[in-house]
């Protein structure tokens, strides 16, 4: 009667992984293995924390700087090609009225020379009507001193905070705006000086807008850079700033006179084609370091191997077969990466979901600003989590670390018994 010949464990079973955690406990004539895999296993944690760590950051850069850029800009504008603007109110009403516009509103753009008694510096102004001002998000929802109420009639202006702070002005103090093309005289053009008090406050979040922003009304705008009764362009804010070309396609076709249509797309495709740029350089120099501890996954494997060579032997003389050497290894080395991900998939977490208050602790005990907005365009360091880019790397350095062990193991299972105890 035959009998059932014992081919071996099963795979993965606990035989193989109680050998498998053996060897990741190196006694002391194994140090430097175990070294090895403390290296790979730090290595593989800071390479995957370091990737969350950038490319949150990164994301949240984007998404601060688009908010900011298009909260206040806009998302698209309508200028006039042949002829004036003077039909502005018509066009408006028309923008306001096609489907995903939350809002649209003329507006007077000029260069001009903003000073105080104590400082003076360029700003661009922009004349707006009251009652569009108050539905900008970024403006009405940041006033941090005075008021924007009866914006029209007060012939004040609103100012950003860092013009503010430059010019050392407050609410109820006085600004002057000198124009380079003011009054016509018989000697030329001479420049236009004119003070107005400030009314209100402004905080948006981004230095190159709150200290370069001057805000006044709109009819006032028009006197004051001799507009005569029209404007320089109608900005279009929209439920989906994703979705500009059906607005600008609807604009198009609601639009009967000639005009030039842009987006804040084509405004600002540098500055966001460099971020992306950035962005996926980082993370390919980034993959390197989990690259890397991968190597060093391989290398300690194959000392290992090396070193455990007469266990190997031993184990396949008591029936191991190829199989469960190979599993074995393979568990390993893939403790180390497991871990190592882990370990880096927490940490990366823990510091961008904390990054400003790591930034501000670190900036408070070294005495120094280690994120000075007026280089980085945003008062804070950012930082924006995106899932799916989350499991991209760790599911990359789980798919590097488990690559790595395939080379070792395969080679202990090749190991041949009679030659690892020919000299034992």
């Amino acid at each position: 009667m035959a009998q059932n010949v014992p081919t071996g464990t099963k795979p993965f079973s606990l035989f193989e992984w109680m050998v498998a955690l053996r060897y990741l406990r190196a006694r002391r004539r194994e140090g430097f293995i175990s070294v090895i895999a403390g290296f790979s296993f730090v290595g593989i944690m800071l390479g995957v924390a370091t990737l969350i760590i950038v490319l949150s950051v990164m994301n949240g850069f984007r998404k601060e700087l688009l908010d900011k850029i298009v909260g206040i800009n806009g998302h698209i504008f309508v200028a006039g090609i042949d002829k004036p603007m003077t039909d502005y109110v018509e066009i408006t009403d028309i923008l306001n009225k096609l489907p995903g516009v939350t809002l649209a509103f003329p507006m007077v753009e000029g260069q001009a020379l903003a000073s105080s008694p104590a400082n003076a510096g360029g700003v661009l102004v922009r004349g707006v009507r009251g009652k569009d001002i108050e539905r900008i998000p970024s403006i009405a929802n940041n006033i941090r001193a005075g008021s924007l109420d009866d914006f029209d009639n007060r012939g004040g202006v609103a100012i950003g905070r860092r013009l503010a702070e430059n010019l050392f002005i407050r609410p109820g103090d006085s600004i002057t705006l000198t124009a380079p093309r003011g009054a016509q005289t018989p000697f030329g053009t001479t420049p236009r000086i004119k003070s107005y008090p400030v009314i209100a406050v402004y905080e948006v979040g981004m230095s190159e807008f709150d200290s370069a922003f001057v805000y006044m009304p709109l009819s006032e705008a028009q006197a004051y850079f001799n507009r005569d009764g029209d404007v320089n362009v109608v900005e279009v804010f929209l439920d989906n700033p994703d979705r500009i070309d059906p607005a600008k396609a609807a604009i198009d076709a609601n639009i009967e006179r000639p005009i030039l249509v842009t987006d804040w797309r084509m405004r600002n495709r540098t500055f966001f084609g460099v971020l992306e740029v950035e962005r996926n350089v980082m993370f390919l120099i980034l993959t390197l370091i989990v690259l890397v501890a991968a190597m060093n996954i391989i290398s300690g494997l194959i000392m290992l191997v090396k070193d455990k060579s007469s266990d190997i032997a031993i184990l396949r003389t008591m029936g191991a077969t190829k199989g469960a050497i190979m599993r074995v290894f393979l568990i390993t080395g893939a403790a180390i990466g497991v871990a190592g991900t882990l370990a880096g998939f927490l940490l990366g977490l823990l510091i961008s979901l904390n990054v400003e208050s790591i930034r501000a602790f670190i900036s408070r005990m070294t005495n120094t600003n280690l994120f000075p907005a007026e280089f980085y365009f945003l008062s804070r360091l950012p930082s924006v989590v995106d899932p799916r880019e989350v499991a991209v790397v760790v599911t990359m350095a789980l798919v590097l670390s488990l690559l790595a062990t395939l080379y070792p193991a395969w080679r202990a299972a090749k190991l041949d018994p009679v030659e690892a105890l020919r000299y034992e």
